[in-house]
């Protein structure tokens, strides 16, 4: 004779089961909120300025939206950035046959003799267009700058009226170049919005180009040279530059990829190298969306 269904037995066993699935989906949402809570804790108006000199920027690449700025039409000293706007020119020189991609930069007396960041090529030599590219890109060699600008111009002077004209042609308002390297000068200038345009220039009018931006170092004569963006090798970062010098501050404009977008992010102003890309990633977290 079969005993009749025990009710009670099995009404423990559900309680028992709802119970259990209640504290873990309980839990569940509560990892849930907390990360939520991290991630939305990125929040960079909370942090700290870095210093008067600091200035910010990050624009999304397609559509040109700003998704975040600070002082970003505030003059600052654009150090070794300006050797964007000095490839930028190389690259229209290139594609335009007045230097021939397979061809050499000549270097002169004058550009030998730049203070560093440097090559170090004695005057009379030259260097292949390929080995230009990289020494300013990944050493922001100063020596080449100056070699590029009279190559393309004739001279630095007139290759750095060549450098402003071309800022007011792509929408840089506030920018003034007098030199091809960034080297310090007063009468040099440019701002956050300024460097953030000619990032998204850099990279929709020479995206054939771009992959320079990425190198982490370079080959020449034997020995390895090593650039200054430590921020290569970060998820979607995919460069391109930095700068510094005494009255700048350390400046750097990155590329980054996230969650199908690409931003351009400017960091101006930071007291020191590890500071300034503390803040670059915080910048990403917090806007790179």
């Amino acid at each position: 004779m079969r005993s009749p269904p025990d009710h009670g037995h099995r009404g423990y066993i559900l309680s028992s089961f709802f119970l259990s699935h209640f504290r873990l989906t309980r839990l569940a949402v509560l990892l849930l909120v907390a990360a939520l809570g991290s991630c939305q804790s990125v929040d960079v108006a909370n942090f700290a300025p870095l210093s008067e000199k600091y200035s910010a920027m990050v624009i999304e690449e397609a559509s040109g939206k700003v998704i975040h700025e600070t002082n970003s039409d505030t003059v600052r000293y654009p150090a070794s950035l300006t050797k964007m706007m000095t490839l930028y020119l190389l690259f229209e020189a290139i594609d335009s046959g007045r230097i021939p991609r397979d061809g050499s930069i000549p270097v002169s007396a004058y550009a030998a003799s730049r203070p560093p960041s440097k090559l170090g090529v004695k005057a009379g030599e030259s260097v292949p267009v390929d080995i230009a590219i990289k020494a300013l890109a990944v050493k922001s060699a100063n020596d080449i700058a100056a070699a590029v600008g009279e190559a393309v111009s004739g001279s630095e002077a007139a290759f750095a009226s060549m450098m402003t004209a071309k800022a007011r042609a792509i929408g840089m308002a506030r920018t003034q170049f007098v030199n091809a390297s960034g080297l310090p000068d007063s009468n040099q200038y440019s701002t956050a919005r300024d460097m953030a345009l000619l990032g998204l220039a850099l990279r929709k009018r020479y995206p054939h180009y771009f992959s320079y931006f990425s190198l982490r170092s370079f080959d020449y004569n034997g020995r390895t040279i090593r650039g200054h963006n430590h921020l290569l090798g970060d998820p979607g970062v995919d460069g391109i530059k930095t700068g510094y010098i005494r009255a700048s501050g350390f400046n750097i404009v990155v590329s980054v990829s996230k969650y199908g977008k690409r931003f351009i992010v400017v960091v101006m102003g930071g007291d020191n190298a590890k500071e300034r890309d503390t803040r670059v990633r915080q910048l990403i977290a917090a806007h790179a969306r």
